[in-house]
């Protein structure tokens, strides 16, 4: 192990990046707040200016699975799909096998230049969670309470917002609607045979009315679906802890484009579309793992400076103050005070390694897990 791993794993290290990253979020938070004036004035400048906003706390978790770690992302798809992406808007359907699907997506958004107007489905939970929680409420992202009669409207309404939004926008959908584990597959597939559906060896069986209802009420503002794979080379399974520590993976994402005008407008056609397309993706993961790549040419987006320069922005800004309030600590030799700032610095890093536990499989959500058939459509 090379010195410069050997830092990557110093606690000290990742005590700094939860510094940079907890106190430039929660000032980005605030400035959040004080644009909700200029909503009632010009929402579409504050809507730009949330997007750059946004792109300031994610592009720093961008930052270290790509610079940090130094993970390489490899894209397979065709030439002249890639010659669209970034330049439409478009769904994305995204598989849910890892804890770090969610981070590689965004990676995916930063080269192509949409990740602080990227969009997701997510619980309604996560939106009092500080700094992502906050930010993705000012970035007008679609949150629901998995309850499909409260959601259906709530939903519907949050996604019609989106007509007139200034900037391109990908939309991240896990249509499975919780993350893989062996338990959530058995009980997935006893729904399967239950319902007659084909079973899957890789996935979950999709979840059909949220994707249809996305689908309808994207119609005329999205132009695709971006149906995405993704795997980890030697059957690795990687954490935000292993991207804390510095550890690199090489992460191969499969993205076919098909065009929104291809997928059915009737409910129970696009439900019977979307099966089929998870039992594709459910081809695709086979081929990978027989052979070790997927299928199609490689096209690979070049690694963008911006995400490293934000980070190294907010560090320098913040970690001179810092810098000097811990030189005058050492120099009143006031044991109280040193101890109450032991003490703050390490709740701020417990706050931040609290927050990537919930990323972790073993601690999931129990959706997904119940003994008896789930309706999955």
């Amino acid at each position: 192990m090379g010195l410069w791993q050997v830092l990557k794993s110093q606690f000290l290290c990742h005590l700094i990046i939860c510094y940079v990253f907890l106190v430039s979020g929660l000032i980005i938070n605030v400035v959040q707040i004080c644009t909700l004036p200029l909503w009632l004035l010009n929402k579409q400048l504050a809507r730009r200016i949330n997007v750059r906003l946004g792109y300031c706390v994610s592009s720093q978790m961008v930052a270290a699975l790509e610079w940090w770690s130094g993970t390489e992302c490899t894209l397979y798809t065709e030439p002249e799909s890639y010659q669209l992406y970034g330049k439409e808007n478009a769904i994305v359907v995204l598989n849910h096998r890892f804890e770090l699907d969610f981070l590689c997506g965004w990676t995916f958004c930063e080269r192509f230049g949409v990740l602080g107007s990227s969009k997701v489905l997510a619980k309604k939970e996560l939106s009092y969670v500080p700094i992502i929680g906050w930010m993705w409420y000012f970035l007008e992202i679609v949150f629901c309470k998995r309850k499909w009669e409260e959601d259906r409207r709530t939903v519907a309404e949050s996604l019609q917002n989106l007509h007139d939004y200034p900037e391109n926008f990908w939309f991240l959908l896990f249509c499975e609607g919780t993350r893989f584990t062996p338990k959530k597959h058995q009980i997935s597939m006893q729904v399967a045979e239950s319902k007659g559906l084909p079973k899957l060896k890789y996935h979950l069986l999709p979840r059909t009315k949220g994707f249809w209802v996305t689908v309808q009420n994207l119609r005329g503002t999205a132009a695709a679906v971006y149906d995405s794979s993704l795997n980890f080379r030697n059957n690795q399974t990687p954490t935000l802890r292993d991207i804390l520590n510095g550890k690199k993976y090489h992460a191969d994402l499969y993205v076919r484009r098909i065009p929104l005008e291809a997928i059915p407008e009737d409910e129970a056609e696009c439900a019977a579309w979307l099966h089929k397309l998870y039992q594709e993706k459910d081809s695709f993961q086979e081929h990978y793992t027989q052979t070790g790549r997927f299928p199609g040419p490689i096209v690979t987006p070049p690694r963008r400076p911006w995400p490293l320069i934000n980070w190294l922005f907010w560090a320098c800004l913040l970690l001179y103050p810092l810098g000097l309030f811990l030189a005058q600590l050492i120099s009143s030799g006031s044991t109280l005070t040193i101890v109450a700032s032991v003490v703050l610095c390490s709740a701020a890093s417990f706050g931040v390694r609290w927050m990537i536990g919930q990323t972790e499989i073993n601690r999931g959500s129990s959706y997904g897990n119940k003994e008896v058939p789930l309706n999955n459509n």
